[in-house]
């Protein structure tokens, strides 16, 4: 076991808050996987509760080798990774599988991998990007046009290809950037004309979508129905068929009722049997229900300690991308996070957002795991440099 810390390095409290996210994510998801186990005609949860472990397994293998890795090298990986992922949201676009009835543009399948999401993968690459650009070109000197070839049309891109299928991703996506930006000083100027620009793609593509009905109205019709109900919580005293639009937030709202101070106790929940999601976008309800709203304001409080570690660590970095790469790629950790929770209690419209390293999910996993041993291999730069040691970390 001591073997095992001599080889780990950089922050060693972001080490032990996710390792205690994972391990805690085994008992959760194998418990709130009773549903599943019904739905897909499994006989216990068993199932999803070994290949959850396997993703999570592979997700500290996949923090471990990351961390180990010169961050200087993660500024050239995403200047392959994202346009990569541009051609590769395009092919899941128009070719994409669908997945327990998801929408068909979200995923695609892999030999031996299985099912994967690449807007999640791309959102990891262009936040690296995004650090990459914002780190390395004097912000007050640029021009808008060489920024729009060279950066904010990538941005457009990957958000664009992004919105048809996934509102919530997207909206998060471009929200991030334009927050790291700000972050680095970028011209407030510039920026309105880029958020300007967005807005006008935006209204551009529902225009398209309002065009082609039968293609893809659907989501048009999802977004504009879960925001209706959210503003319209009055009609969530109707009759809850599993058509319902209302069905999956008024069951997380009971289950976490049910949980109130005490909670129904580790296994026991009965809410689980109720919410389809009850293993990703749900699950912090179920989490409630079980543990009380004392385990709910834990888990908040572990995502906050992660979210300062990450601030402590870009603190720490003796060099601008460095800061910037771990706030582009630690950010959306916990702005995940804190929109699932929001969506479990009713305080934000539903969105479809994982709670990380908590909800299941083989590359919702992996990509958070993949950002953190990011912010782990900064940190461990940090520290070599501060040793002297730097050898192994040589930066441009």
């Amino acid at each position: 076991m001591f073997r095992i810390f001599n080889k780990i390095s950089g922050d060693k409290q972001m080490w032990v808050y996710t390792v205690l996210l994972m391990l805690f994510s085994f008992w959760i998801v194998y418990s709130a996987s009773s549903n599943l186990a019904n739905v897909y005609g499994k006989s216990s949860p068993l199932f999803f509760g070994v290949k959850h472990f396997i993703h999570v397994a592979i997700g500290l293998l996949i923090i471990f080798f990351t961390h180990k890795i010169n961050p200087r090298y993660f500024s050239h990986l995403s200047r392959v990774g994202v346009p990569v992922m541009a051609l590769v949201l395009l092919f899941t676009l128009a070719k994409g599988a669908t997945v327990g009835g998801a929408n068909a543009s979200r995923w695609i399948r892999i030999p031996m991998l299985g099912s994967v999401q690449p807007s999640t993968i791309a959102f990891v690459f262009l936040m690296m990007f995004s650090a990459r650009f914002f780190g390395k070109n004097d912000l007050q000197q640029i021009n808008f046009t060489q920024a729009l070839k060279s950066f904010w049309i990538w941005v457009f891109i990957i958000v664009g290809l992004i919105l048809p299928a996934n509102l919530s991703t997207a909206v998060l996506v471009f929200s991030m950037v334009i927050l790291v930006a700000i972050l680095a000083g970028y011209p407030l100027g510039e920026l309105l004309k880029v958020f300007g620009m967005g807005l006008l793609g935006l209204v551009f593509l529902i225009l398209v979508l309002k065009a082609f009905p039968n293609r893809l109205s659907n989501r048009l019709d999802t977004w504009q129905s879960r925001i209706e109900n959210f503003f319209q919580p009055e009609n969530q005293a109707g009759n809850l068929q599993l058509d319902d639009k209302h069905y999956q937030s008024t069951q997380a709202k009971i289950a976490i009722a049910k949980g109130g101070l005490f909670g129904f106790r580790p296994g026991k929940s009965v809410q689980k049997n109720f919410l389809p999601q009850s293993v990703s976008d749900f699950i912090y309800a179920i989490i409630i229900e079980e543990y009380s709203l004392t385990g709910g304001l834990v888990i908040l409080f572990v995502y906050m300690m992660l979210g300062l570690r990450m601030f402590i660590i870009a603190k720490k970095a003796h060099d601008i991308y460095f800061k910037l790469l771990v706030l582009a790629v630690g950010f959306p950790i916990i702005f995940q996070a804190l929109a699932n929770m929001a969506v479990a209690v009713g305080l934000f419209p539903v969105t479809g957002q994982p709670l990380p390293l908590l909800s299941s999910g083989g590359t919702a996993i992996w990509m958070t795991s993949f950002a953190i041993g990011i912010i782990l291999s900064v940190s461990r730069n940090t520290e070599l440099q501060e040793k002297g040691d730097l050898e192994e970390f040589v930066t441009e």
